[in-house]
C-alpha cells in the first residue's frame, strides 16, 4: 500500500485568463460484454458515427481505453502505480481531434484521488462493460463511493456518476475536478484567473495582483440555480461540464463554491456534488449525482438526453415511473420587482422550481418520493413555509398560495435595503461574489454617517460589517413629536462569520447583546459568498430612548471571537428597518 497524505484541492502556481459561457438549463445490463481489472434535448449535435466507425472498448495492462467514435478517446487508469497524484479509476488521457486534454502528470478524479477517499481505505477497483453494443460502462469502487463512465456511441461525451452511502472522510467533500492542460485550453473565469499575482493575501487561496485587484477560485463561483455548465475553450474547442438537477447536493438553489480555476499548467475544471465551504445543512448520501463531461468546437454545449441511464445498472439511480411531481397554479401577494422560487428539501433529496413571472405557477417535476418542507423565495428570502408530500406516479397540487411571511409587508418609518436575502442592493453588494473585500474596486467600507432621506443604500450601507474593519455604524433619521413612541428594530443579515452579529444603540439607549446565529463554521464573506442562513434580529425600542428632532441608531459588531480585518467577526446585510 503507498503511503498518502493530504493534498491541496488545487495547483499552485500562476493562472492564465479564463472565460466562462453561461446558459439557464432550466436497471439491467442486458446484451453486455465485460473486461474486469435528467432528459434533455442537445442544440449542439454530436459527432455522427461515420460507417468506418471506431466506437469500443479495449484494454491494457494500465489502462481501459474508450474510443466513443466521434473524436474522442479516453483512458481510464486500472491500477495504481504508486505516484500520489494518480490513481486507478482517474482518467489518464482525454484525445479529442488529435490533442491531448489531460495533464500526463496528474489524473482527473473524484477529490483528490480515488484512493484516498476513506481513512485507511486506498484499494480500488476498474472494471468496464459493453452494454448493448451502444454503449460503454467503466465502473470505479472505493470504499463506500462508486463511481461511473459512461460513453455513448457517436458522442464525444463522457458521462459520470457519482453515488456514495457515507461521505468521504479524507476531505469531507465530493467533488470531481478536470485537470486539462493551460496550454490547450486557455480561457476560463476572469476572476479566477491568477496570472502575475503578486502572492496569497489569505490562507493560501486568495491571491492579490499589482494593480490592487484580486483573484481566486472561489471567486468563479454562481448561484446554483443559475447555471447549467461550467467549462473553458480555446480558439478550436470547448470543455464544459454539464450538471444534472443536483438532486444529491447540500445547500439548495442559491448555493455558491468554486468551479473553475486556471494554473499555469492546468485549467482546472470542479464539479461540486458536496462541499464544506458555506454549508448550511448536511450532505446527502445515498443519491446517485450524474453530470457530463462535453467537448464542442468551442461552441457552449447543449442539453443533453441522458433517458439511456435507466439500462446502465447505475447504483441510486430512480427512474422516472419512481418519481413524482409538486405543482402550484399560483403565488399571491408577490412583490414583482423579484423573481421567485419555490425550495424543496429533506435529508434524502433537494429540488427547486422558477416561478412563473406572471402568477407565481410552478412545477418541480421527477422528485424522490418522500415528505418535503417546501420554502418560497423572494429572491434569496423564504417568505412562506410548509410541508408537501411526493408520491410515485402522481403529482402533489398546492394550488393558489397566498404569501404572508414578507417582512417588507410590515409599515416602517423608514428601510434601508430590501428584505430579500441579499446585499446586492448595498454599499459593494454588487462586487462581493467575485472579489475579495480588500480589493481596490471595492469603495470604502467606512462610508460615514448614513442619513435617512439623503443617504442611498447602494452608495452609503456598507453589505458586510466586521468588528475590525467598520466596526460601528451609525444611522440619523428625524422624529416628530407624535412618532416618538415605542418602535420595533429589525436588522436582517444572510450570513455571519466567527459568531458576528450586530448590537443596537438608540440614542442613549442600548440592547442587550443577541444571541449569534447558527450559520455556516467556515469562511463565507472573503469567498465570495454571502449565503448562509438568513435571520432577523428584533429589537423592541421604548418611547424614552427617542427624542423629538435628530436621532442617532448605533449598530456595532459584537462577538465573543477575534480577528484581524477581514477574518474578524462579521455578517452580511440583508435590509435595516424601523417600524412604525
Amino acid at each position: 500500500m503507498k503511503t498518502r497524505k493530504l493534498r491541496s484541492y488545487w495547483a499552485s502556481g500562476i493562472l492564465l485568463s479564463m472565460l466562462t459561457l453561461l446558459a439557464a438549463c432550466g436497471g439491467s445490463d442486458a446484451g453486455k460484454t465485460s473486461q474486469s481489472g435528467s432528459a434533455l434535448t442537445a442544440a449542439v449535435p454530436p459527432v455522427q458515427a461515420s460507417p468506418a466507425d471506431t466506437f469500443g472498448l479495449t484494454s491494457d495492462s494500465n489502462f481501459f481505453i474508450v474510443d466513443t467514435g466521434a473524436g474522442l478517446v479516453f483512458k481510464i487508469r486500472r491500477l495504481d502505480n504508486g505516484v500520489s497524484t494518480q490513481s486507478a479509476g482517474d482518467i489518464a488521457s482525454l484525445i479529442y481531434n488529435g490533442v491531448q486534454y489531460q495533464d500526463q502528470s496528474r489524473g482527473s478524479q473524484v477529490n483528490s484521488g480515488f484512493d484516498f477517499l476513506y481513512t485507511g481505505i486506498s484499494a480500488v477497483t476498474v472494471n468496464a462493460d459493453v452494454i448493448n453494443t451502444d454503449y460503454i460502462r467503466v465502473t470505479v469502487q472505493a470504499g463506500n463511493l462508486t463511481h461511473y463512465y459512461l460513453a455513448k456511441r457517436g458522442n464525444p461525451h463522457i458521462y459520470m456518476g457519482t453515488y456514495f452511502t457515507s461521505e468521504p472522510d479524507t476531505l469531507n467533500l465530493v467533488r470531481y475536478i478536470v485537470r486539462v492542460p493551460v496550454g490547450v485550453l486557455p480561457f476560463g473565469p476572469g476572476p479566477s484567473d491568477l496570472r502575475n499575482n503578486t502572492g496569497a493575501i489569505e490562507s493560501g487561496d486568495i491571491f492579490g495582483m499589482a494593480n490592487g485587484e484580486t483573484r481566486s477560485k472561489h471567486y468563479s463561483n454562481m448561484r446554483l440555480k443559475d447555471w447549467s455548465y461550467i467549462g473553458g475553450t480555446s480558439s478550436s474547442a470547448g470543455l464544459w461540464m454539464v450538471r444534472d438537477n443536483n438532486e444529491g447536493g447540500s445547500g439548495g438553489p442559491f448555493f455558491r463554491s468554486l468551479l473553475n480555476q486556471i494554473t499555469s499548467t492546468n485549467q482546472e475544471i470542479t464539479y461540486i456534488v458536496n462541499y464544506g465551504e458555506n454549508q448550511t445543512e448536511a450532505y446527502r448520501p445515498g443519491i446517485l449525482n450524474t453530470y457530463t463531461l462535453v467537448f464542442t468546437n468551442g461552441a457552449a454545449p447543449g442539453t443533453l438526453d441522458t433517458s439511456w441511464f435507466a439500462n446502465m445498472g447505475m447504483s441510486g439511480y430512480t427512474p422516472s415511473s419512481a418519481r413524482g411531481a409538486v405543482a402550484g397554479t399560483a403565488i399571491n401577494g408577490r412583490n414583482t420587482s423579484y423573481g421567485y422560487t419555490v425550495g424543496f428539501s429533506n435529508t434524502t433529496a433537494q429540488y427547486w422550481a422558477t416561478a412563473n413571472a406572471s402568477n407565481g405557477s410552478f412545477s418541480s417535476p421527477n422528485m424522490i418520493p418522500g415528505t418535503y418542507t417546501m420554502k418560497i423565495y423572494k429572491n434569496e428570502l423564504a417568505v412562506d413555509t410548509r410541508t408537501v408530500t411526493v408520491n410515485a406516479g402522481s403529482t402533489f397540487n398546492t394550488g393558489a398560495i397566498t404569501i404572508t411571511g414578507d417582512p417588507s409587508s410590515s409599515a416602517a418609518l423608514w428601510r434601508i435595503g430590501d428584505w430579500d436575502g441579499t446585499p446586492a442592493e448595498l454599499l459593494n453588494g454588487d462586487k462581493v461574489t467575485t472579489m475579495h473585500p480588500s480589493d481596490v474596486r471595492m469603495s470604502s467600507w467606512v462610508p460615514g454617517n448614513f442619513v435617512i432621506g439623503s443617504s442611498t443604500a447602494a452608495a452609503n450601507f456598507p453589505a458586510y460589517q466586521w468588528k475590525s474593519v467598520n466596526g460601528s455604524y451609525t444611522i440619523k433619521f428625524n422624529l416628530t413629536a407624535s412618532q416618538v413612541a415605542d418602535h420595533t428594530l429589525r436588522v436582517g443579515i444572510t450570513t455571519a462569520y466567527a459568531g458576528g452579529r450586530p448590537k443596537a444603540q438608540m440614542n442613549a439607549w442600548v440592547s442587550a447583546n443577541p444571541a449569534a446565529s447558527t450559520q455556516p463554521s467556515s469562511r463565507t464573506l472573503t469567498v465570495g459568498s454571502y449565503r448562509g442562513n438568513n435571520t432577523m434580529y428584533t429589537f423592541v425600542i421604548p418611547a424614552s430612548a427617542f427624542v423629538i428632532g435628530e436621532n442617532t441608531l448605533t449598530l456595532t459588531a459584537i462577538s465573543g471571537s477575534s480577528g484581524t480585518t477581514y477574518l474578524s467577526p462579521g455578517y452580511s446585510y440583508d435590509a435595516v428597518d424601523l417600524l412604525q
